[in-house]
């Protein structure tokens, strides 16, 4: 792994649009003090300052010409490109960050007094460390008015390509939301942040995560999911029985990886409602959760007498709406326990894309995820806007089976050659090849 690294930034903007482009992170080689890396490959540490929300020092703009500008990065954790349109981003100082230096107060689309709200801004994320590069796209916190794809060359000639979204990609999101509301009366379409006093222009999407922060609520959204779930994998149950419409999964090795065959009304019928679809009837059943650890395959189920779900011998209660979006709180709140560490995504994910009550094998394959009502339709549409159908929509979407279909839209290689971001998404494309 090399001590640094090559990235071009190139603009595939609107003609005639400015790119603002900033690189930021943890200097692995310097105390893992926060970090920008200037135009000139230069190196920008923020100084400890006297009193918080004090400005940079520096300017640390990268300012895209017609097409790309070529850094070099040092070694970075938890590094982020952010990229903005016509307006340069705001970053400001705080006290007390890490190896002496400051702390970073960065761009929010949460916080409304923030500098950068009205500003059309993204990023994508990366880490360059001493085994490899890792990098994605990310959708978990909002859809961004900028698009970006990213491109890594390995040294031995391998290319890894993200396309990331058209240029029309935000509009399209916010068309699937708006459908979607009509369809369900749930506020997606509130999601959707407009510009202030920009004359119907959309801002971004938030995710349903972060609802709370353009007043609208996701309460019992999932509940129903949930009760579902608790149904089927409840032993003991008066009553229960499996109904005609039993999933029947099955392993079938086509040489590259597994297939998981469903035979379910709610797989032909990905579109229909609740109502329509036959669920539920189920009960007595046992969930299988593949670690993917040398922990391997751990059993799941509800037993006579309880209320929480026992996976592998950890107990887990039923999670809130809030719980499933975020994935970080409730009997998703991860801990010392490396076993409940490994079942949490899996978990998770299972809920985020409604699969749990209809398939028992976890992790499933992309073809079950968000086929039944309640679903996650911002993670739906979000993967249906990208021309690959890759990105981060939640925060464990890197969840798949061995072998399976990656959906987070990453790029890694223990020996990178070159980082290509592609921002804007003029000239997207699918297929790995170099732009």
């Amino acid at each position: 792994m090399p001590n640094s690294l090559k990235v071009s930034l190139v603009n595939n903007a609107p003609p005639g649009t400015t790119v603002y482009a900033y690189i930021t992170g943890l200097a692995i080689q310097h105390s893992s003090r926060r970090v920008f890396v200037k135009q000139d490959s230069s190196l920008y540490f923020p100084s400890n300052p006297s009193q918080i929300l004090q400005p940079l020092e520096e300017d640390c703009a990268i300012v895209l010409g017609s097409h790309s500008s070529v850094v070099t990065i040092p070694q970075i954790a938890g590094g982020r490109i952010w990229y903005s349109y016509d307006t340069p981003l705001t970053f400001l100082r705080n006290q007390g960050g890490p190896g002496g230096g400051a702390a970073l107060v960065e761009p929010s689309v949460l916080n409304p007094t923030d500098l950068n709200n009205q500003v059309n801004f993204g990023f994508c994320e990366f880490t360059l460390d001493p085994a490899q590069l890792f990098a994605n796209i990310s959708y978990v916190d909002f859809v961004s008015g900028i698009p970006a794809g990213l491109t890594l060359k390995e040294r031995g000639g391998k290319v890894q390509h993200v396309s990331g979204m058209a240029e029309d990609g935000l509009e399209r999101v916010c068309q699937g939301l708006r459908e979607q509301t009509k369809k369900d009366g749930w506020p997606w379409e509130r999601l959707i942040v407009m510009k202030k006093g920009g004359g119907g222009q959309v801002l971004r999407v938030l995710s349903p995560t972060h609802a709370g922060a353009v007043g609208v609520k996701f309460d019992g959204f999932f509940e129903p999911l949930v009760e579902r779930a608790w149904r089927k994998y409840a032993q003991g149950v008066e009553g229960g029985h499996t109904n005609g419409h039993t999933e029947e999964i099955k392993a079938e090795k086509d040489g590259k990886r597994n297939r998981l065959s469903a035979l379910f009304m709610g797989f032909k019928n990905k579109g229909q409602s609740q109502s329509q679809q036959s669920h539920g009837a189920e009960t007595g059943c046992e969930m299988h959760v593949d670690t993917q650890t040398p922990m391997g395959v751990l059993s799941g189920c509800i037993p006579k007498g309880k209320n929480e779900l026992i996976i592998g011998g950890e107990a887990f209660s039923k999670p809130t709406t809030a719980d499933i979006l975020g994935c970080n709180s409730g009997p998703f709140t991860t801990g010392p326990s490396p076993k409940r560490n490994a079942i949490i995504p899996r978990l998770a994910a299972a809920f985020q894309r409604s699969c749990i009550a209809d398939i028992m094998e976890h992790p499933s394959s992309p073809e079950t995820f968000y086929c039944c009502e309640p679903t996650n339709h911002y993670c739906r549409i979000v993967h249906e806007c990208n021309l690959d159908g890759k990105g981060y929509a939640f925060a464990y979407d890197d969840v798949q089976p061995d072998g399976g279909a990656d959906q987070s839209g990453k790029v890694n290689a223990g020996d990178p050659e070159e980082f290509i971001v592609l921002i804007g998404g003029r000239g997207a494309y699918v297929g790995d090849r170099m732009p």
